[in-house]
């Protein structure tokens, strides 16, 4: 049997930024995937602003990642077909895009840099909590730890051994993506479409290097009158003007189309069970306006690392406390403004409102730019910390 300080189930960027954190603290951990690096992973792969801070801070930098694209610009049409643009400041960088089979498996090679012990294509098969330890049952043995990070998706074989699963839940929104090869000048650019099927959801052309993009759209799961028929909705979507347009005359699709659902209650599942603590899309951490959860991962990972840190070994309920306040104060105060937000996005009214304030100013625009991807105002009125 291993024997170790602190087990993280899910090598994604909420377990790897766990792992990170905790090795470079001088920590014994273990990273165990059922996946082998590079994976894909259905995303839209868009990284904003918060994200890339947190990025940065684990020592990310783009020449370091293959497929990485910054953003500079986004262009987003309204139900009505009016078309604004608004510019990213030109200083720093404010979004990019990358795909996560990069993105997540440079996370991993830094993980192993830092010292974590990664094991890839190991499973977990049972997990038995007592009050000193965490006992996790794999395929290739035993893992028997101080404290276990459970970073393992929105359906957390975690939650599901200990009985404190979401049930039959099946995420808030519901996404599908596609990569498309050969596109035309117009998908350098970031696309967003608000659609009035969709809303208040919408439909994206992500710029990628190398003439390709990441093209997909969501959407509130029950809202839409054509949820449950993803695949003719997203046929229908191509054959729009205005998107095909976008792509260009030249572009091809690369494979077939994946979808999957994406949770946001951060605010509605328990975030931790004895030294057991939930991250990422296991405790829900996703933007209910956007459904971006790549930043909100990030943040569970370094949450979970410094509450285990500064609690030590012996006081789980500390590290358990502590680890609840840190996503109060960093995820679910933002969380609700956001899903307050959204409501305003819900009606082709809302949206051509908002669009239009957003056109006002040079000031606007730029600005509106940086609240969409969690930059401000939206963090500085209520964590202006970050």
């Amino acid at each position: 049997m291993i024997t170790t300080d602190a087990l993280v189930v899910g090598a994604g960027p909420a377990g790897a930024a766990a792992a990170i954190h905790l090795a470079r603290a001088g920590r014994d951990v273990v990273l165990i995937d059922k996946a082998r690096f590079p994976r894909d992973k259905c995303c839209g792969d868009g990284l904003t602003t918060e994200a890339l801070r947190l990025l940065e801070d684990l020592g990310i930098r783009p020449e370091t990642v293959p497929g990485w694209n910054t953003v500079t610009d986004i262009v987003i049409r309204n139900p009505r077909g009016r078309e604004i643009r608004l510019p990213l400041p030109d200083t720093g960088h404010h979004a990019a895009v990358v795909p996560r089979a990069d993105l997540d498996h440079r996370l991993v090679q830094v993980a192993a840099d830092a010292g974590a012990s990664v094991c890839e294509g190991v499973a977990l098969r049972d997990v038995e909590p007592a009050p000193d330890r965490v006992v996790a049952h794999t395929p290739a043995g035993s893992i028997q730890a101080r404290y276990l990070v459970a970073a393992d998706g929105m359906w957390s074989p975690v939650r599901k051994r200990l009985g404190i699963g979401p049930g039959d839940h099946r995420g808030e929104w519901y996404a599908l993506r596609q990569y498309f090869s050969g596109v035309g000048p117009l998908a350098q650019h970031l696309v967003v479409w608000f659609e009035e099927d969709l809303l208040p959801g919408y439909a994206w052309s992500f710029p990628l290097p190398g003439q390709r993009a990441n093209v997909g759209f969501g959407i509130q799961r029950g809202r839409g009158p054509r949820t449950g028929d993803m695949t003719g909705l997203w046929r229908d979507l191509l054959q729009r003007p205005h998107i095909r347009e976008v792509l260009g005359p030249s572009a091809t699709t690369d494979d077939r189309h994946k979808a999957w659902p994406i949770p946001a209650r951060v605010d509605g599942l328990p975030m931790t069970a004895g030294r057991i603590l939930f991250a990422g899309d296991a405790v829900g951490a996703t933007d209910p306006m956007t459904g971006e959860g790549i930043a909100q991962a990030l943040t569970c990972g370094r949450a979970a690392a410094r509450a285990i840190v500064a609690a030590g070994a012996e006081r789980p309920r500390r590290a358990a406390a502590a680890y609840e306040r840190a996503l109060q104060r960093e995820l679910v105060v933002d969380h609700k403004l956001a899903r307050a937000l959204a409501h305003v996005l819900e009606t082709p009214l809302g949206v051509r409102g908002a669009l239009r304030l957003a056109d006002l100013t040079p000031w606007t625009r730029r600005n509106f730019a940086r609240w969409m991807f969690e930059d401000y105002p939206r963090a500085l009125i209520l964590t202006p910390r970050r």
